[in-house]
């Protein structure tokens, strides 16, 4: 469905924060939040020169009554000028993510529901949840492993824990990325659905 379609959303400083439904995208433009920016022109429109542009036949266009308003791709905000925090939030999913849904101390990958988070210097002598001591664990190296240290208990980490470098902020799937988005985002970097 055309409204369900992804348009990505850039601050005032054209910084590329994310993305949004088309449906989101035009409920910004009628509102006067955001503008639309023409990703062959580059020239931005309001909600009203917007719905004067004429949408060619291949285009993906919302049929109204009486005109085709074309899907915008990208949103320029209106008021909105700050970066969102870059810092992944600590988390069992994260932590799940980061690891790549894979034990950290055999590389087994079993079913999600078989997986643990283990901390690496045990929380009994004052280990701390964090990036840098916790990593995923299947249940049976954690059981091996139980309340000692890895060296005691004869394990070895694959990988040491870090905190992520990926960003929160922008991430969503390839599949749903267009080509008119490339010059806004850096290379390197995935955007996230909001």
């Amino acid at each position: 469905m055309v409204l369900e379609q992804r348009a990505l959303i850039l601050n005032r400083s054209w910084i590329a924060i994310g993305t949004t439904s088309v449906r989101m995208a035009l409920c910004l433009m009628v509102r006067a939040a955001a503008h639309a920016v023409d990703p062959v022109q580059g020239t931005v429109h309001d909600f009203d020169s917007w719905s004067r542009m004429t949408a060619l036949e291949a285009e993906p266009c919302v049929r109204t009554v009486r005109f085709r308003l074309r899907v915008p791709e990208i949103l320029l905000l209106s008021r909105y000028d700050a970066i969102p925090r870059r810092r992944v939030s600590f988390s069992r999913r994260n932590v799940y993510r980061r690891d790549r849904y894979t034990c950290q101390y055999c590389g087994a990958h079993p079913a999600e529901n078989a997986l643990t988070v283990d901390h690496v210097i045990p929380r009994s002598r004052g280990g701390k949840t964090t990036w840098t001591n916790c990593v995923v664990s299947c249940a049976r190296c954690n059981r091996r492993k139980s309340n000692r240290t890895p060296e005691e208990s004869g394990v070895r980490l694959i990988r040491p824990p870090q905190e992520p470098t990926w960003s929160p902020c922008l991430t969503i799937p390839r599949d749903q990325r267009r080509s008119s988005w490339d010059p806004f985002i850096p290379a390197g970097l995935r955007l996230r659905e909001i």
